[in-house]
């Protein structure tokens, strides 16, 4: 039985001991792909890790910052079920010292996401969903204020650095909608598009880890989400994808289109 008290307390006390006392003061490096890696990345993800395994011991892990050769032959072992953990959403953020990262656990079962957590340390908010159940912030349902009916009044949440560059351009000269922002943390860019602080979304790369969690929480709380191929986000895989939300049904009909 899942008790998410027990998953709260572990991710709030790793963000408390260990991630915070790193904020201002860790210096970041680069992985083999290009992306950031910290200290603060690899002892939160151990820390949890071995907390996730005293506490659901049948449980596999799979994160972001396991060896290239453990990623890489996840998938092809069984797994009663797994844990999907991001331990520093935002590592780019993080390592500047700017408040906008997160720490990201998803729980997947028979191929799909059953629980999603995630933390934002700066703010003290944490966003979790249960399939099923709906979504909540700090343990409150997640109810939204009615979003903008038309396009042009919306507020977006658009990552311009993964996009194929025609489609940045197009954004840039016939933007499409009321403004727009870059954050830096996939995770938190969810979570806000769920309690209604942007109300279309869209990113070019998204890996397993970065929106596991923050997808569930996101559909749960009554968003539209889609690839930008018109499939369903999650994959068990390590292939990224493209994808396109919006927090109402007729908003996401005017995105699609224009995307289109």
């Amino acid at each position: 039985m899942l008790d998410i008290n027990v998953i709260k307390n572990i991710i709030k006390v790793v963000s408390r001991d260990i991630l915070l006392p790193y904020y201002t003061k860790v210096k970041a490096q680069k992985k083999s792909d290009g992306s950031l890696i910290t200290q603060a990345d690899i002892e939160v993800q151990k820390y949890i890790h071995l907390a996730l395994k005293e506490h659901y011991p049948d449980y596999g892990f799979f994160a972001e910052e396991l060896s290239e050769d453990e990623l890489n032959t996840f998938f092809t072992r069984q797994h009663s079920g797994y844990w999907c953990l991001d331990p520093i959403d935002g590592t780019s953020n993080f390592s500047s010292t700017i408040p906008y990262f997160s720490v990201s656990l998803a729980l997947i079962i028979n191929g799909e996401t059953t629980f999603g957590l995630i933390y934002d340390p700066v703010r003290d908010e944490c966003f979790t969903a249960l399939k099923g159940e709906g979504a909540k912030l700090n343990g409150q349902p997640i109810i939204r204020t009615d979003a903008p009916q038309s396009l042009n009044e919306c507020m977006a949440i658009v990552d311009f650095k993964r996009l194929p560059p025609e489609l940045s351009t197009k954004l840039v000269t016939q933007s499409p909608y009321l403004s727009q922002r870059s954050f830096g943390s996939v995770a938190l860019d969810w979570c806000w598009l769920a309690v209604g602080r942007g109300h279309i979304y869209l990113h070019g790369k998204q890996m397993l880890w970065d929106y596991a969690a923050g997808l569930l929480i996101a559909e749960e709380s009554g968003c539209i989400t889609q690839t930008l191929d018109g499939d369903a986000i999650f994959e068990e895989s390590l292939e990224p994808q493209k994808i396109i939300a919006s927090n109402n049904i007729e908003i996401h009909k005017q995105w699609v289109s224009y995307l289109s």
